[in-house]
């Protein structure tokens, strides 16, 4: 169901038992160019992570192994630990890299989005990042692309085990772009899964479906591309348009639609900028009438975001 103005959520209880404030924070972007090596700034990037924790209210952070690789979660170490009680911080294993041009947007490529999902694999992964985190058990642990060369009892299989150890509190899916309700609920069979991470925003809403059975199952939605890769709110943007005159950002308004259209959205817009970081936040305190909310779905449907497509694999049998 859609929420009013007067009566949206600001926290969700993540896996029923991790109460996280909404409106969260994805540090893919504090790294090198193209998501490679080191952030340029380090200094930069730890100050706005204490920013984010410390002074305003962010309490779930969004990371990934391949986010560097590894610089991603090692600079969070570097900036928060040890850890404050109530900081929820999410990481991902599966995916692999081979340099910066992997995900780079660019006219007439594909970006590199290649699953690895062999076990021994994710288990090593998930000791890297419980390493690189300073952490004992992760939070969320969320398979970055279900692998469709190895059987999906066996990717999460290790995963559940890994839960058992202790060394994964709950366990999440990321979609490239996203993730079926079929795909979620053949997981769900195996372990049970808490969050789902697809790419989703008020302009591109192909994964509604997908929403609204997480919504239903009480699962978290977790949106990537939640202002369409900045399509969306640039000089042009469309957000940007419809912002004038309403006394907030392009951003702010694409933000605060996400939290209103479904409580079970968790929010992690990315940036390096600390004036948008805290713009981003102010987003939870946006309220616009139901009407204006209508008129701008409106008029973002006539948008289309660019969302990054990836090759059909090669039909081979299962990894052994």
């Amino acid at each position: 169901m859609t929420t009013s103005a007067t009566t949206v959520p600001k926290t969700f209880a993540l896996g029923g038992d991790l109460i996280v404030n909404r409106l969260g924070y994805g540090a893919m972007h504090l790294t090198g160019p193209g998501m490679w090596g080191p952030p340029t700034d380090p200094d930069k990037a730890k100050y706005l992570l204490r920013r984010a924790v410390r002074e305003l209210g962010v309490n779930f952070i969004d990371t990934a192994d391949s986010y560097g690789p590894g610089y991603n979660e090692e600079i969070i170490r570097e900036a928060l630990h040890p850890y404050p009680d109530n900081l929820v911080i999410a990481t991902k294993g599966g995916m692999l890299r081979s340099g910066p041009e992997d995900w780079v947007r660019a006219e007439g490529r594909d970006p590199y989005i290649v699953a690895l999902g062999r076990p021994e694999y994710l288990r090593q992964q998930v000791e890297l990042s419980l390493y690189r985190l300073g952490r004992e058990c992760i939070d969320l642990y969320q398979l970055h692309r279900i692998d469709p060369l190895v059987p999906l009892e066996d990717q999460l299989g290790v995963l559940g085990e890994l839960q058992q150890q202790g060394k994964i509190r709950h366990i999440g899916l990321s979609g490239q772009p996203e993730v079926t309700i079929e795909q979620l609920e053949a997981a769900r069979a195996i372990v049970d899964i808490v969050a789902v991470e697809n790419l989703y925003n008020i302009a591109d809403r192909s994964g509604e479906a997908v929403l609204k059975h997480a919504e239903k199952e009480n699962i978290a939605f977790v949106p990537w591309f939640p202002l369409g890769h900045g399509d969306l709110v640039g000089p042009t943007g469309i957000l940007t348009k419809a912002a004038e005159g309403l006394g907030c950002t392009g951003a702010q308004l694409g933000l605060a639609w996400l939290l209103r259209h479904s409580p079970n959205t968790l929010l992690i817009p990315g940036t390096t900028s600390i004036v948008h970081l805290e713009d981003n936040v102010k987003a939870t305190n946006l309220h616009l009438s139901d009407q204006q909310w209508g008129e701008i779905e409106a008029l973002c449907a006539k948008a289309t975001p660019w969302r990054p497509t990836s090759p059909v694999p090669a039909q081979e049998g299962p990894r052994s």
